[in-house]
């Protein structure tokens, strides 16, 4: 397992809330965190519906210790909050998910949706100016021609470095219900919105049409059973992609058996044990989060209390299962009451496929080592988290005489929550969304 240190002598936050942490409003929440392909931009969304996206630190001669610093490189306003008056419901600003599409120019696309709404931004730079033009003075007005004597050729100025971002495409009225997530296509020409009962397909460059490729609502409402949690595409198979149940069960489609997939390819599902059924089965078996590995080859889950792995190829049970906080399954009655039992993780891989992270309560969150199988837990927050300290494991105990280093399991804050993470695709460098609060943390650094 990594030694993770706090790599960066300050932690992010909405520029809102910049003075103080504890004074933060609502829309301040972070609600999804995203690196880019390459990690140089990390992007955040609110629930304020603002974008921040930042860039890491270029190496310097000088300080070398700075590479691994992300610096604010672009804020925008991605959503505002909406009214549908057909059905008399407000639409929510915050950002549910952000996905970046690859980069093919000097400029950077990212997606982001809201509840109805997926928009396509664009962030280039601009460090020169156009002057010298003929049918306008400097200042813009525009001139009389007849006043025009003589051609100029207009020239490019250096300017102050300019990023700015402009909303290309928008990809509206597709979904009558809640988008819970996107996913962008191997092709690069297409990706999918997922609400809680159908997945629709977009190519790119047409916002006026969608194909609904799943479609689980039925003919009577009073008869659902289920609804679709996430989906995702397969990282190199462009007409695989998968989608998890609040059953618990992944079903993976494959879109040359039909347009329509509504049978699926293959169904993953672990039986429940008769010994540990409950009222709150149903609702802790609810997966939360589906991400394929970087290879394709394996799938990982997350439900209330496990993150699971699973081998495409075996259908009958999970590869792996990983205990996040197993120490709540007595406390599981006051998460109910309390609605913390419906929180929905997300999980993470890192670059070779081989640890796994995902949150919990009290600003922790795990790792798991898939092939040492060690685990640890580590806390995101501003009192332990010092410049550059290692960051010391925690441990919750159940009952007891507490150990010095420990913390008792009734003494967890269910406020502070690790919800969002995300891992740099080639680098031990991790990004864990606290409230309002962005940690990055780095590997111990020499």
């Amino acid at each position: 397992m990594k030694c993770f240190s706090r790599y960066l002598p300050y932690i992010f936050r909405p520029p809102s809330t910049i003075l103080s942490s504890s004074c933060h409003t609502e829309a301040d929440i972070i609600s999804t965190v995203e690196f880019n392909a390459t990690g140089e931009l990390l992007a955040t969304g609110d629930k304020g519906g603002r974008v921040v996206v930042f860039q890491r630190e270029q190496e310097s001669k000088n300080q070398p210790q700075r590479r691994g610093e992300y610096n604010v490189y672009s804020t925008f306003q991605s959503h505002e909050p909406e009214f549908d008056y057909l059905k008399s419901l407000e639409i929510e600003e915050k950002i549910n998910k952000i996905r970046w599409l690859p980069q093919h120019n000097a400029a950077y696309f990212l997606l982001s949706t809201n509840d109805k709404t997926v928009k396509l931004w664009k962030i280039s730079e601009r460090d020169k100016r156009p002057e010298g033009y003929n049918l306008k003075d400097e200042d813009g007005r525009i001139r009389d021609p007849a006043t025009i004597t003589t051609l100029r050729v207009p020239v490019l100025r250096p300017m102050d470095l300019m990023v700015e971002a402009t909303a290309r495409r928008v990809y509206s009225n597709a979904h009558t219900y809640h988008i819970n997530s996107i996913s962008v296509n191997s092709d690069y020409e297409t990706f999918m919105s997922t609400d809680d009962l159908r997945i629709n397909l977009w190519n790119l460059e047409i916002t006026n049409k969608s194909f609904n490729i799943v479609d689980i609502k039925p003919a009577n409402m009073e008869e659902l059973t289920e609804v679709i949690t996430a989906a995702e595409f397969h990282p190199n198979q462009c007409n695989t992609f998968v989608y998890s149940s609040s059953k618990g069960s992944i079903r993976l489609c494959d879109m040359r058996a039909s347009a329509l997939c509504d049978n699926h390819s293959k169904f993953f599902e672990e039986p429940e044990d008769p010994s540990n059924r409950s009222f709150f089965s149903e609702i802790i078996s609810s997966i939360s989060d589906v991400k394929f590995s970087h290879n394709g080859r394996y799938l990982m889950t997350r439900d209330y209390l496990t993150v699971k792995v699973w081998d495409l190829n075996m259908e009958s049970k999970p590869l792996e299962t990983y205990q996040v906080h197993d120490y709540l399954r007595s406390k599981l009655c006051s998460l109910y009451e309390n609605d913390c039992i419906f929180d929905k993780f997300e999980c993470v891989w890192n670059g070779s496929d081989s640890v796994i992270m995902t949150g919990s309560y009290n600003n922790f969150f795990r790792m798991f080592d898939r092939n040492t199988k060690r685990d640890v837990t580590l806390e995101a927050s501003r009192e332990n988290s010092k410049p550059r300290a290692i960051l010391k494991p925690r441990k919750v105990c159940l009952g007891g005489k507490r150990r010095k280093d420990e913390i008792s399991v009734d003494s967890l804050d269910f406020s502070k929550k690790i919800l969002h993470t995300a891992w740099h695709p080639s680098e031990n460098i991790i990004a864990v969304a606290a409230t309002n609060n962005l940690y990055i943390f780095q590997d111990k650094v020499n």
